[in-house]
């Protein structure tokens, strides 16, 4: 079964994050689990936690079926140690945040060197930061999201994610999203059923598809290679409409989140509703 949403505001509150998924007819959703431009945030207390958890029963919504996202700020794989210290605090903090609501994953954009030290020794960084992670708490899911390939973020080759996954020290509690914007832009071509076939079997040799734990379902705004990050609503930019009616009957991504983060919010309800009228 398919279970698309989008990511949605959590304003006010992250228990109004399930009601907002809601109101959009969606069957999973994203969130930010705390203000995603600042570093720290005051502890939930009991009465939030209890009323996103009643939120989320109500709506219909299994925690499986939620992919939180971690702030923009945090860089594990940053070249200096007081940045990475902080980013690594945050970062189990969230995870801690996840923990609390009862949520089984986190997404996070992996890190960038910053033009300052080699891809490999960030990424060396960020693998270090996960397994650090991963020691000091539980059940929750480290899922890392390939990127566009803009600037100097990692992320943006199937073997950057293999390579992350590799070095974790429980591979049962790492997983990868795909952003199919991303996807595109970092020059993975998936426009016709023919290089859609040959982009996931590359995924799948290179990564694995036991590590995909949910999607981002985006369209792009600029070309394919282009390695910006600039996302489109559906069908309105350079991947297309046909890329999501395969998508949409590929059982491959059935049982996991597949969200939205499409530009024009005001259309997110139209949106879900088409990608369900494309499942046979």
């Amino acid at each position: 079964m398919k279970y698309f949403g989008a990511h949605v505001s959590s304003s006010g509150g992250v228990f109004n994050a399930p009601l907002n998924a809601q109101k959009i007819g969606a069957k999973a959703f994203a969130l930010f689990v705390k203000n995603q431009r600042q570093w720290k945030a005051k502890p939930y207390d009991e009465k939030v936690i209890e009323k996103f958890k009643t939120n989320l029963a109500k709506v219909g919504i299994k925690p499986e079926m939620v992919l939180p996202h971690d702030s923009y700020l945090i860089n594990l794989g940053h070249p200096e140690l007081e940045q990475r210290e902080k980013s690594l605090n945050a970062f189990i903090d969230e995870v801690q945040r996840c923990e609390q609501l009862g949520l089984k994953l986190l997404n996070f954009h992996p890190g960038s060197h910053l033009r300052k030290i080699s891809e490999e020794e960030s990424l060396d960084f960020i693998a270090e930061n996960m397994n650090k992670t991963l020691e000091v708490t539980n059940d929750v899911t480290l899922v890392i999201e390939n990127t566009a390939g803009q600037g100097s973020n990692l992320g943006y080759k199937f073997e950057h994610l293999a390579y992350l996954i590799d070095k974790s020290i429980d591979k049962s509690r790492v997983g990868v999203c795909i952003d199919t914007c991303h996807m595109f832009v970092a020059g993975y071509d998936i426009r016709t059923r023919e290089v859609y076939d040959k982009t996931w079997k590359e995924f799948d040799d290179i990564v694995g598809f036991e590590y995909l734990k949910g999607m981002h379902i985006n369209d792009s705004l600029t070309p394919f290679a282009s390695k910006k990050d600039r996302h489109q609503s559906l069908g309105k930019g350079e991947i297309g409409i046909e890329f999501f009616k395969i998508l949409a009957n590929d059982p491959r991504m059935d049982d996991m989140p597949l969200v939205l983060e499409t530009i024009d919010e005001s259309i997110w309800k139209e949106e879900i509703e088409l990608l369900y009228s494309f499942v046979k």
